[in-house]
Formats: C-alpha cells, structure tokens, sequence
C-alpha cells in the first residue's frame, strides 16, 4: 500500500510539474513575458521554495521530485519576467 501511495504522489509530482513546461517554452521563444504577473510568480516560487524544504526536512520523494522541477521551471519564467520587463 505505501508503494502504491508513493506511485499517486509521484504521478501527481510529474503531472502538476509538467504544466510549466509549456509557459516555459513559449516564454523562451517568445522572450514575452508581459501578460505573466511578476507579483504572482513570486510568491509561486517562493512558496514552492518553502514546500521544497519542506519535502526534505519530512524526507518526502514526492515533493521533493515535484518541487525541484517546478522550482526550476518557475526560476526560468521568473528570470526571463525580470529580465525582459
């Protein structure tokens, strides 16, 4: 059961953490970042910061995988937010 527990929060994990790809792709294609909220993704990357720490300190693979992905890909949209604002 715990196998089969760790499964869903892994494919839950993938699936909420693939959806930034697609932003990520057409933000780096089309360096447009203007109907993107500054405000929004900020405290987004920030509180998927905070559910990373926690994932570690709770040993979690679940929110780790989620939240490592997911930080990265909010870190890309927020950079380019930044930098082509």
């Amino acid at each position: 059961m715990d196998s089969f527990i760790l499964f869903i929060g892994l494919v839950a994990a993938g699936t909420t953490s693939a959806s930034f790809f697609p932003q990520v792709v057409k933000v780096m294609k089309t360096k447009s970042t203007k109907d993107i909220s500054l405000g929004m993704f900020s405290l987004m990357t920030f509180g998927v910061l905070c559910w990373l720490i926690y994932g570690i300190l709770r040993k979690d693979p679940a929110v780790i995988a989620a939240n490592v992905v997911t930080i990265v890909l909010s870190g890309i949209i927020l950079f380019y937010k930044i930098r082509y604002s």
